[in-house]
């Protein structure tokens, strides 16, 4: 394992996309004396990027590095433009339109960002060593970008993720959840992707809503039903899936600052 070191941090500012029609902003957290690393980095691309002082990133990744309870890694933090609309599911709009723009957001990561830091940066070319994680509808991205470039990516996080992301509305007198949550749709529908791996959170107290009256709250029903389409789908739980359900968890950065930990335990232990 290399010799634990201290993090530093650097902002990108003028990384213009295309494809997004924006100029983006992208943290990237980086091990001291990371040019002259023997070996090249795993890496974290993390939604949400703004959030990384919040949930004190920086602060854990030098903490689980000094014990080695992690590798040195290195984060590739984006800041969140329109949410509402990079963010979802790339193959088809919610059912409000939100996410119409998450398609051109995958290709911003894979054609301009991916390349972009693999040149600039030790990155390892071994796609387990690659992973990708959000919060709310960043995790819900998350899943969907790993999804759908797991020739790329190995692992997945997604902290308190939109997995109730649908085509109709729930009120509708023609809603199912079978029918018309949009990622557990991709899964039921895709195929295995060999070597994925997931990482799922929820708080017991991320919302309110029961939309089934089963008397647990819709953000771990929605989880734990995308849980059991992978695991029809050849994943298994324990293995190729991890669940941290955290008792009293919020849908907030609090919450997900108490989780960090564990997930980076989880993506990048030593």
């Amino acid at each position: 394992m290399d010799t634990p070191q201290l993090y530093h941090l650097e902002q990108l500012t003028d990384v213009h996309s295309k494809l997004l029609g924006r100029d983006t902003i992208v943290d990237i957290y980086l091990p001291q004396a990371f040019e002259k690393a023997d070996n090249p980095y795993p890496l974290l691309i993390l939604n949400d990027g703004q959030d990384g002082k919040a949930i004190e990133l920086k602060e854990r990744l030098e903490e689980l590095s000094k014990s080695q309870a992690i590798r040195n890694v290195i984060v590739v933090a984006v800041h969140a433009g329109d949410r509402l609309q990079e963010y979802g599911v790339a193959s088809r709009k919610d059912y409000k339109g939100r996410g119409s723009k998450a398609k051109d957001y995958t290709r911003f990561i894979m054609t301009e960002l991916v390349p972009y830091i693999h040149y600039r940066y030790p990155v390892s070319e071994n796609k387990t060593d690659h992973v990708i994680a959000g919060f709310s509808m960043g995790g819900l991205s998350a899943v969907d970008i790993a999804w759908n470039n797991a020739d790329y990516f190995g692992k997945a996080g997604a902290f308190s993720g939109s997995f109730w992301w649908r085509k109709r509305d729930a009120k509708s007198i023609l809603y199912s959840d079978k029918r018309d949550r949009l990622m557990h749709l991709q899964i039921r529908n895709g195929k295995f992707k060999p070597g994925l791996k997931f990482w799922f959170q929820t708080g017991t107290q991320d919302e309110l809503s029961d939309r089934n009256e089963n008397g647990t709250i819709d953000s771990i029903d929605d989880t734990l039903d995308l849980i059991a389409e992978l695991t029809k789908k050849g994943y298994r739980p324990f293995q190729d899936i991890q669940y941290y359900e955290i008792e009293g968890g919020k849908h907030n950065l609090e919450t997900w600052k108490q989780a960090l930990p564990a997930f980076l335990k989880w993506a990048f232990g030593s």
